[in-house]
């Protein structure tokens, strides 16, 4: 391999040899940090003299040799064949200074000595002798050292300095056009360029890291990445770091080890040297000889992988004892805990090996370790909090300061995981009421206990919250009333909410009474101002993660679900930025519901199921009735009723129905039950969320419009007159503003109520629906809407209604809408006849109705329909019961369309968007 940009020191070398062989001697000197390529160079020369005629003795210095006096002159004449000497005096020194220069009057002399530093003193006496008969003679000495802070030989160097023509050549590290030079030779000018940078930033551009870089390559050739090649770090790379280390004094290994312990940019002045045991200017040496050797970025080794094969070398106990004596040592210069915390967490032994006779951990480690896990939680830390928590539990030994460490471990836990929490509750709930915890940890105590259904000691935290309500020694008054609004919010039946006039100035509390005011009266401009307000005066951290989700729920509720989606969406990816895996999973399944609102389900369910990739479905306790509501409506709407029948058995705990996610879970459940022709157990589903909504004070359409999911059941049921009953009430319910409450029971109330009405409202809910942005809701309007223009005989209106519907309902994937809209497009003759749906019966069928209404026209037999549409048997033949009643036939033939002309009607050619602007519906 050759040398890449060394070229200029080549040269010089080729000149030193020239003047030495036309009777102009000289000496040089070539200087670099560890592996920057000094021997490699030192062999160029050689060759080249050798090719010239040169007599070359060469020798190298060992630092484990340097004690065994003449042995770099015994290698140099070895080199020669000359016989060595057994410790040698002044004349038998100069002797041989003489006859290497009677050897010169024959042909040139090349001596060379590569770590000239190891040197012996006999061997650098004989040396310092020989450079005044560099004059006369044709000698040419070489010498290779390591670039150091201090010469290590002064004498030597100060000779050399006074030799006429004396050259000192320095070996700098490759650049990174060398290094991609240095690769290409081996992998081709592709990965060279593809891979240069990388590997001049982990080498330093030192040219033996940079070779063994290249050996790591090797195993590694495979098809590239997408984005291309990516850099190998391997075992190679790890020895030749060691080997590097090795090839200097010892105390360099012992440096770099620990600096490999203390990993970290600060400059601790004297810390290392105390440490290692070793002068500051000992340490100065060798900090400055792996910088030069490209071995250091900063303070710490250049790659992960050099720290490795560094720390390997060291036993556990001696790794311990120097993360030991780091903290010791940090401890005393007063330095930041967290630094402290990880040394002290460096020094504990590894689960199951702990050893009782082993060192004790000094005795302010509890109040180190405690004190870093707060400032670890305060910056959303909690991996690292609960790993300081974990090692402070195992060695405190007061039953006292225990409690409250075991209250910051479940608080750590719980947004890494809900589940790890639960482990240290039934614990803290025992010390609540011994009166052993501290009762700002009630709060969250009350919070984790009521996540996991746990709700008879959550009732017993919370009442302990209610003393200090009252008085001024609560000091985290703004937090517990934020926190009481939250909890009525999502547990109304055992949280009462906080009705005391004013809601302060504390952002937290504004944004959860936003909510609480939505759930309680509906949709409100100010409770949305409020909540706007709110969530710009927070920032996303451990105090106001919970109140942020109340306020964008706020606004979801309220139907300003364009405002509502950007701010979860900003959150989520603060969430995102943070690492906190609960957080993430909860603004992902907000978000989620989000969509669903929006009539986006194929959204809503990616989300969803990242809600629970982030946090399985078992941690979530009685919350997993949020992400799974979202995922069961979302495969309902798009017509995946297997996936949607496999969230419906994940289990779920009891408790969940005690909180607000339960009105989700049961609603989303009843409108599966309904599509897939279950309509008393959707009807079931809906009456529960009734009465629970009902009970708690939250019976408001925008939360859960379950009167109009009844209504739509009593509907499939055949029970037009409570059907219309239920969605009056939900529309006197939704008032006069344009929400989606008022347009999905405005869908309802046309469909359920008489005739000639239906057009009219159902003209109306599609102006709403479509203002709110709920493209789904709009799609199954205007199909609603062309079924009641063709009922009246618009035909021609009600085609160019029903495309729009069409068109709209497969951009949002709702399957078994488009499907139905098909069917209703279907011409007669084209797979068989199409039932009557010109007549006015035909639009008070429910979707379910109407397919296997087509199907059967068709001449489909029911096992056929019930395998088509994957129901039972029985419930197509319901389904058809309900039909013939509906249409008033008897029997299938019947369904034959009766076909009445299309009424001539005024021009009105319709545009074929899906942006369904049209304003004749």
């Amino acid at each position: 391999m050759r040398l890449v940009e060394r070229e200029r020191e080549l040269a010089e070398l080729a000149e030193l040899l020239a003047g030495c062989a036309a009777g102009r001697a000289g000496a040089a000197t070539v200087g670099g940090g560890i592996g920057c390529g000094k021997t490699e160079l030192l062999a160029a020369a050689r060759a080249q003299a050798a090719e010239a005629g040169f007599l070359v003795l060469s020798a190298t210095g060992s630092w484990a040799e340097r004690g065994s006096q003449c042995g770099v002159l015994n290698q140099l004449l070895r080199s020669a064949g000359l016989e060595p000497l057994d410790l040698p005096g002044p004349d038998e020194l100069n002797r041989c200074v003489d006859d290497l220069a009677e050897a010169a009057e024959r042909s040139p002399v090349l001596v060379c000595v590569d770590d000239v530093e190891f040197t012996d003193s006999l061997s650098l006496h004989w040396l310092v002798r020989l450079l005044p008969r560099l004059r006369d003679t044709r000698i040419a000495l070489l010498l290779a050292e390591c670039t150091l802070a201090h010469p290590s030989h002064p004498q030597l160097h100060a000779e050399l300095l006074r030799r006429p023509g004396y050259r000192r050549i320095t070996l700098e590290r490759l650049t990174p056009a060398g290094v991609t030079a240095l690769l290409a030779e081996q992998l081709g000018e592709a990965a060279a360029a593809a891979l240069g940078e990388r590997c001049h930033t982990v080498s330093g551009g030192n040219p033996l890291l940079v070779r063994a870089l290249l050996e790591d390559q090797r195993p590694a050739a495979a098809p590239s990445a997408p984005g291309g090649p990516e850099l190998a770090v391997g075992e190679a790379y790890g020895d030749t770091v060691l080997s590097c280390l090795h090839r200097g004094r010892p105390v360099l290994p012992r440096i770099a080890q620990a600096l490999a312990v203390l990993d970290e940019d600060e400059d601790g002045g004297d810390l290392l040297a105390r440490l290692v045991e070793e002068t500051p200017d000992t340490v100065a040496r060798a900090e400055h000889a792996l910088r030069v050797a490209g071995l250091l970025d900063g303070r710490r080794l250049g790659h992960p992988v050099a720290r490795r094969a560094v720390l390997a070398g060291l036993t556990t106990a001696e790794r311990a004892g120097l993360h030991r004596r780091a903290a010791g040592l940090l401890y005393q210069e007063g330095a930041e805990v967290t630094r402290i915390a990880r040394h002290l967490l460096g020094a504990a032994p590894e689960p199951g090996l702990q050893d009782p006779g082993g060192p004790q951990p000094p005795a302010w480690a509890v109040a180190v370790l405690r004190e870093a896990a707060e400032r670890h939680l305060a910056g959303n830390r909690a991996k690292e909090a609960r790993t300081c928590l974990d090692e402070a539990l195992r060695i405190c030994r007061d039953d006292g300061v225990r409690v409250t460490l075991r209250a910051l471990l479940a608080s750590a836990a719980w947004v890494l995981n809900p589940s790890i929490s639960a482990t240290h509750l039934g614990e803290l709930a025992v010390a609540l009421r011994e009166g052993r915890l501290p009762d700002h940890h009630a709060l969250m105590l009350a919070k984790y206990l009521l996540w996991h259904g746990r709700y008879d000691e959550a009732v017993d935290a919370i009442e302990r919250l209610s003393g200090p309500q009252d008085g001024a020694a609560a000091g985290g008054g703004p937090e517990l009333r934020a926190a009481r609004e939250l909890l009525s919010a999502t547990y109304p039946g055992l949280v009462a909410a906080d009705r005391r006039p004013g809601a302060g100035t504390d952002p937290r509390v504004r944004g959860a009474a936003a909510l609480s005011y939505v759930l309680a009266h509906g949709p409100d401009a100010g409770a949305v101002a409020e909540a706007e307000s709110a969530m710009r005066a927070m920032r996303l951290g451990k105090s106001t993660q919970e109140s942020l989700m109340c306020t964008v729920a706020a606004l979801a509720f309220a139907d300003r679900l364009e405002a509502a989606a950007s701010w979860c969406d900003h959150w989520l990816e603060e969430a995102q930025a943070r690492h906190v895996p609960l957080w993430e999973a909860e603004f992902a399944s907000l978000r989620a519901g989000i969509a669903l609102r929006q009539g986006d389900p194929a959204r809503a369910r990616r989300l969803a199921e990242s809600a629970l990739a982030r946090v399985p479905a078992e941690s979530w306790g009685v919350c997993i009735g949020g992400p799974l509501a979202n995922l069961v409506q979302a495969a309902t709407d798009t017509g995946d009723y297997d996936s949607a029948a496999g969230y419906l058995d994940v289990p779920v705990p009891d408790g969940m129905y005690a909180s607000r996610f339960g009105l989700y879970f049961l609603h989303a459940r009843g409108r599966y039950q309904l599509a897939t022709g279950r309509p008393y157990a959707a009807l079931d589903d809906f009456t529960a969320c009734g009465e629970l909504m009902r009970t708690w004070g939250f019976d408001q359409p925008t939360l859960v419009p379950w009167r109009s999911e009844a209504a739509r059941a009593h509907l499939a049921l055949g029970d037009s007159r409570r059907a219309h009953q239920l969605a009056r009430q939900e529309v006197e319910l939704a008032g006069r503003g344009a929400s989606r409450a008022r347009g999905a029971a405005l869908r309802v109330l046309a469909l359920s109520g008489r005739p000639a009405e239906r057009a009219a409202l159902l003209t109306e809910a599609v102006q709403i629906l479509q203002a709110c942005g709920d493209r789904l809701q709009t799609a199954g309007a205007l199909a609603d809407l062309g079924r009641a223009h063709a009922e009246a005989g618009r035909l021609t209106r009600a085609r160019s209604v029903l495309a729009s519907a069409g068109r709209l309902a497969e951009a949002v994937g709702a399957k078994p809408l488009a499907r139905s809209l098909r069917a209703d497009a279907h011409p007669a003759g084209a797979d068989g006849p199409a039932p009557a749906r010109a007549s006015p019966a035909f639009a008070a069928l429910s979707d379910a109705e109407r397919r296997v209404a087509v199907l059967a026209a068709r001449g489909l037999t029911n096992r056929e329909i019930s395998e088509k549409l994957t129901v039972t048997v029985s419930t197509v033949e319901q389904h058809l019961t309900r039909v013939f009643r509906k249409l008033g036939v008897r029997a299938r033939k019947e369904l034959l369309p009766g076909a009445p002309g299309d009424p001539p009607e005024r021009s009105e050619q319709r545009s074929g968007s899906t942006g369904v602007q049209e304003k004749e519906w």
